[in-house]
């Protein structure tokens, strides 16, 4: 049986919410919606093409954490509450996800704070020897 290893960012949503930024299990790692806040200074910008940009800064260092990288993603889930504004971040997602093209979906959904303006989930598969 594989060693669950839990993995924060700091942000103070996870001890207030109950939950880690990324749970690695064995090979697994299950990296949490993750929106544009600066975790270390909890700010958001309003812009959305610079929250998607920071999504993907904290998830990679949420999947170095867990000995893994952005290029081990398998799956990867967009919300999004206005859909109208998703186009906008595709030269983002081009510029981390561009090569590895991993399984995707959007969703059109409200967020938990009206300042995010997309929110990013992803699984990976860590090479593990």
């Amino acid at each position: 049986m594989s060693k669950r290893i839990r993995i924060s960012s700091g942000s103070t949503f996870e001890e207030q919410m109950a939950y880690s930024r990324a749970v690695v299990d064995g090979e697994w790692v299950f990296v949490s919606g993750t929106t544009g806040f600066d975790y270390t200074a909890m700010t958001i910008t309003d812009d959305i093409v610079a929250q998607a940009d920071q999504c993907f800064r904290n998830i990679d260092a949420a999947l170095q954490q867990a000995g893994s990288s952005l290029a081990d993603v398998v799956r990867v889930t967009y919300v999004l509450p206005d859909a109208s504004l998703f186009p906008q971040c595709w030269p983002v997602m081009r510029q981390y996800l561009g090569e590895v093209k991993p399984a995707a979906m959007m969703i059109s959904a409200g967020l938990a704070d009206p300042r995010m303006k997309i929110e990013i989930e992803v699984t990976a598969r860590r090479q593990v020897a």
